[in-house]
């Protein structure tokens, strides 16, 4: 089954209850029109990595939900009190952590508060947070290996090295907070990679390779 043409249905929604099926049609029409800053692929795509990972590591069917639905309040028109209706005060109290204080101007001071807002949230806001990372990371490296420095344009930072240490300090998230996270040492290998195939580009350009 494919949903407004963007994305097959993904076979774990087709394995949990409806409500999960009706969190995926609702962030597929939240987000239509929406596409990823990265390439350009339908914004829909990001919600369902994210609620995969989860689904890999036997999390809930609100856990799942909060998934695909953590970025609906921040990035649409859509607000919590929706959210609470539809799919519960649990499920909105895990997508409402996910979601940003906007209010913040300074990029990493805002990172820093909504790191502080999923600790005090707990293990189930944290494991959504954490995957969202290794997701966003993964998109980055891919992006990285075609544009190299200009991956850093086509995300919500300042500059790439600031991105850089966000991750740094969400992977240590678990460490700090929640200890034995999943993904948490995931996202640091990944981040480790990552940085080596920077400093690796870094120097083939300086030495004119």
């Amino acid at each position: 089954m494919a949903a407004k043409g963007t994305i097959a249905e993904p076979r774990f929604v087709g394995e949990r209850p409806a409500s999960i099926r009706d969190a995926f049609e609702f962030a597929v029409d939240a987000h239509e029109g929406e596409e990823r800053k990265g390439d350009g692929a339908p914004f829909i795509v990001h919600p369902v990595a994210v609620a995969a990972l989860l689904d890999a590591e036997g999390y809930d069917d609100a856990v799942l939900a909060a998934a695909l639905l953590h970025d609906v309040v921040e990035n649409t028109d859509h607000e919590l009190d929706e959210l609470v209706e539809r799919f519960g005060v649990g499920v909105a109290e895990l997508v409402a952590a996910m979601t940003e204080d906007e209010s913040i101007e300074d990029y990493e001071q805002r990172k820093d508060a909504h790191r502080e807002q999923i600790a005090a949230a707990g293990e189930r806001a944290a494991a959504i947070y954490v995957a969202d990372k290794l997701s966003n990371l993964r998109d980055m490296r891919r992006l990285y290996a075609e544009v190299g420095e200009r991956a850093g344009d086509r995300f919500n930072a300042p500059t790439l090295d600031a991105r850089v240490r966000a991750w740094r300090r969400d992977a240590g998230l678990g460490a700090r907070a929640v200890p034995d996270l999943p993904h948490a040492e995931e996202l640091g290998e990944e981040l480790d990679a990552f940085e080596a195939e920077r400093a690796a580009r870094q120097a083939a350009v300086s030495s004119g390779g």
